[in-house]
């Protein structure tokens, strides 16, 4: 492979990742022409040859079990829950919303993984933003594919008469365009007016 092009994606993916994904060198190997990998392999003859501490890997049989696609957006969905809450709403709704609240998201999340049957060869995404203000978006999950959403969660903020302010969690799903309203349940907050998501 030409060495320009060698470098310019390597700029490329350290630009776009902003430094946070290294390149890994066997891959740029593995782009390299066969000549020169052989040409590479090969070290001259009375070289001197040094290891940096740095440099050396030690695997260990790690005790933790590898997370799923599954789990990792199940996790980030959570996350991203308590990031929209802000520190003024999140320590309030926090007990309801994770006794009550997520496992049904994480429900919701685990149907439509099984529903659609090919779901599992895609790959997807979650966003990375919520929505501020009192707009309603939690996040979405989308293919990366054709960068379509599959599911989204809400939460809109109604005002009940007599009652006070609730927090009402719903999502929508792609099969029926994101038209209907599928519950999840409600929260209150009290008779005064909430403050901002994000806030």
């Amino acid at each position: 492979m030409k060495k320009w092009l060698q470098k310019t994606l390597i700029v490329a993916v350290a630009f776009l990742t902003l430094g946070a994904i290294s390149p890994n060198h066997q891959f740029w190997t593995s782009l390299q022409d066969k000549d020169q990998t052989k040409h590479a392999e090969q070290p001259p003859k009375n070289a001197d040859y040094s290891i940096d501490i740095a440099d050396a890997f030690v695997y260990e049989r790690s005790e933790e079990p590898v997370v799923s696609a599954e789990e990792s957006l199940i996790a980030t969905a959570k996350e991203l829950a308590y990031v929209k809450f802000g520190s003024k709403i999140g320590p309030v709704i926090a007990d309801e919303f994770d006794e009550i609240i997520f496992p049904k998201i994480e429900e919701a999340i685990n149907m439509t993984f099984a529903s659609s049957g090919d779901i599992h060869k895609r790959r997807l995404a979650i966003t990375e933003k919520p929505a501020g203000d009192y707009a309603e978006k939690i996040f979405n999950i989308y293919d990366l594919e054709n960068a379509q959403d599959v599911i989204r969660f809400h939460v809109r903020t109604e005002n009940r008469p007599q009652d006070g302010y609730f927090y009402n969690f719903h999502y929508h799903i792609a099969d029926d365009g994101f038209v209907a309203h599928h519950s999840i349940g409600d929260i209150q907050w009290s008779k005064n007016t909430p403050p901002k998501w994000l806030s």
